[in-house]
């Protein structure tokens, strides 16, 4: 949904003019359900009653969220997360499906001196007829790499310091009930590009033929569907997201080539009787045609919200082309809903960067604790731990759910 923050300890949760339609969880009204900026009020001996009602007379809910972050590719972060949800005025749980826009940025500065500043909104217009889908970043990112293809080993990382822009803008148009097609404009500039370390024999980094900038300029053709009930921590429905993406010398690219990218998510109540959630995800990035820059290249955790392939590191595996399949059962832990968990599975399969040929698939999988910052948008703190092959493990921790 947005860049997602990693939140291990909330030093302070500020709750700013809190809002939304009355949503069913388990047929349970959501004020019957309880959450951290409850939790807060309660402690503050504050009336949670007319706290609550103060909540539902708005239609935009904004959170700002000040934290100590962690990840194994940043290390501990000062982090300052700001996010929106925008809900149509007027607008009630019987007689409207207008879709709630949502906006988020922040701004982290970590350990290993690292500057992330993202800022992501998908806004929809017209009773859900059109949206605009927003996806700016500013990167000083000073970070490990480990070669190309399926078989590198941990031993293979190369420190690369660079700075990176993004902008990534599309407007999508209705044809159909819950279908999109449209089309955008997409940025990726990567500079001061830099190997940090010499090494004995040269690195895949330096064989690939890398530059100290790379510029790729292109269009995006969409196509999505969507039938999710929440975009940000859905209960049901299914997501289907198709980016065909040319980069072209004569907008500006240092080069002619094309990704494409498949995205399939699913949400199944299971057993049918019960609150718990099974969801899948398949999200398949490849390279159709010429040279993509080295850092352009598909990688782990490098999709939109930088999650796939928890129990690795950022970029552990990166080649031209990627699959990757994901599973996930979130079992809700009290009948209120502010305390949940999830076990999760996955598998990231690789091509050869030279023959485009698919290596052996790399299994990861671990568990985590889901807690309820926001029930109106059903924003969750979610805590994982995840491991896979060669020693790989570690905490991954989202603001909001990791698909």
């Amino acid at each position: 949904m947005w860049f997602k923050i990693r939140i291990v300890f909330i030093s302070l949760f500020i709750p700013c003019c809190l809002s939304a339609q009355n949503m069913l969880w388990k047929n349970l009204p959501v004020d019957s359900l309880k959450d951290l900026t409850d939790i807060i009020n309660e402690i503050r001996h504050k009336d949670v009653r007319k706290e609550m009602a103060e909540r539902n007379k708005h239609h935009i809910q904004i959170g700002i969220f000040p934290a100590i972050g962690y990840t194994l590719q940043t290390g501990f972060a000062v982090v300052v997360s700001a996010n929106a949800v925008i809900y149509k005025k007027h607008r009630s749980a019987k007689d409207s499906t207008s879709l709630p826009s949502t906006i988020s940025t922040s701004i982290s500065y970590s350990q290993k001196e690292q500057v992330i500043l993202p800022f992501q909104a998908t806004l929809y217009f017209n009773n859900n007829k059109t949206i605009l889908i927003s996806d700016y970043r500013y990167l000083r990112y000073p970070t490990y790499t480990y070669g190309l293809g399926p078989n590198t080993t941990p031993q293979d990382s190369t420190l690369l310091n660079y700075k990176y822009f993004k902008f990534h803008q599309s407007v999508l148009f209705q044809v159909h009930p819950h279908v999109y097609i449209g089309a955008g404009y997409i940025l990726d500039y990567f500079f001061d590009v830099r190997q940090v370390h010499k090494q004995q024999t040269p690195s895949d980094f330096q064989t690939y033929g890398s530059e100290s900038t790379s510029f790729s300029s292109g269009v995006s053709l969409n196509f999505m569907r969507d039938t999710r009930d929440n975009t940000i921590n859905a209960y049901k429905g299914n997501y289907i997201n198709f980016v065909l993406a040319p980069r072209l010398k004569f907008l500006g690219s240092d080069a002619n080539w094309t990704s494409m990218m498949l995205e399939y998510r699913t949400y199944i109540r299971f057993p049918r009787s019960s609150s718990n959630i099974l969801a899948l995800w398949s999200y398949n990035w490849l390279t159709l045609n010429g040279t993509p820059p080295y850092l352009m290249l598909p990688s782990t955790g490098w999709d939109k919200t930088f999650n796939t392939g928890r129990g690795y590191i950022q970029g552990r595996f990166r080649s031209n082309n990627m699959l990757d399949a994901e599973a996930e059962y979130r079992i809700q832990l009290t009948r209120n809903g502010l305390f949940g968990m999830a076990v999760f599975t996955n598998f990231e399969s690789f091509s050869n960067i030279s023959t485009w040929q698919f290596g052996t698939p790399a299994p990861a999988g671990g568990i985590g604790l889901r807690i309820k910052l926001n029930k109106y948008s059903r924003t969750n703190i979610a805590i994982d731990y995840g491991f896979g092959r060669e020693g790989s493990r570690g905490f991954f921790v989202n603001l909001g759910e990791a698909f």
